[in-house]
């Protein structure tokens, strides 16, 4: 059934912020994070205890995280809305020619990020350039349990050059297809995933459970594997993306290695306010696994 209300009056807000400049964006959310991580003991916890586990933690660190945490969101109204030729602008990238190269080798392609920076921004990189041959970014992306919101998640992840599916196995099977016939797919895996989807890996130390569908779907295909990472520039400068490629098996050990080099680089603009080290919903399986990981960390 349609939701007849908030299509059309989501659409019109998402589009009348996005057309603010970034760099007054950016400003407005840098005031909006630190309000709610005063405002919420929670929130504040979360981010402590995360950073004292990576070994970060400083009363400064903590406010830089939550200011940079609400520049994350203020910015995506303008990432979603702008178009493709005035993003690219914003883009510095000194690694580009690694997609070249993945293009020469007549594979499939991988594409990884992680919760830093303008993280969607890696992405919509790559389609832009993607459809100048035709070609389209295939991701994922889960659909909020609000009905109210999912027209806005499912046009948000859609766009030119890219295929959005819904996080579901008809979306794994559509990404393997994808990456069989030549194609990309792009992942963040740094999250955690439904119970069975992943394994129990150290991440800064202690055990995450972390998703293993990067290394099902490089193990099946012979993709080639980029991480990806878009840090964001001061006030409205845009973003510097790093691409660099994963040669090992992208498996959750290999993953959260990664992961942690790049956010040690520019600490302050990771997500610390999620809970990353929580059990996945149900499975004794899974609690056990996370025992057997604790006892041998």
């Amino acid at each position: 059934m349609n939701d007849p209300v908030p299509k059309v009056r989501l659409a019109w807000p998402i589009r009348l912020v996005g057309a603010l400049p970034l760099g007054l964006l950016r400003w407005l959310g840098s005031g909006l994070g630190l309000l709610v991580y005063l405002a919420s003991g929670a929130y504040r916890g979360k981010i402590r205890d995360n950073l004292r586990t990576a070994g970060l933690d400083s009363p400064a660190m903590r406010r830089a995280a939550a200011r940079e945490a609400g520049r994350a969101l203020a910015e995506l109204p303008f990432i979603w809305s702008c178009p493709q030729v005035q993003l690219l602008a914003l883009v510095r990238c000194e690694t580009m020619a690694l997609l070249d190269r993945a293009d020469a080798a007549g594979r499939g392609l991988l594409l990884i990020t992680l919760h830093l920076g303008g993280f969607e921004v890696g992405g919509r990189v790559y389609a832009a350039r993607a459809r100048r041959t035709g070609a389209k970014l295939t991701v994922l992306y889960k659909p909020p349990t609000k009905a109210w919101l999912r027209p806005l998640v499912r046009s948000s992840r859609a766009g030119p050059g890219f295929e959005a599916l819904p996080a579901d196995l008809a979306g794994v099977r559509a990404m393997l297809r994808a990456l069989r016939s030549r194609g990309a797919v792009a992942l963040l895996p740094d999250q955690v995933p439904s119970a069975g989807d992943g394994r129990w890996a150290p991440f800064f130390g202690r055990p995450a459970y972390t998703s293993t569908l990067p290394q099902r779907l490089a193990e099946r295909t012979g993709a080639m594997v980029l991480l990806a990472v878009c840090e964001r520039l001061p006030r409205g400068q845009g973003w510097n993306l790093h691409l660099e490629e994963i040669a090992e098996s992208p498996s959750p050990e290999h993953l959260n290695a990664r992961f942690e080099e790049a956010i040690r680089r520019r600490p302050e603009q990771y997500l610390w306010g999620y809970s990353r080290y929580k059990a996945p919903a149900s499975g004794a399986r899974d609690r056990a696994g996370q025992a057997r990981s604790q006892g041998d960390s």
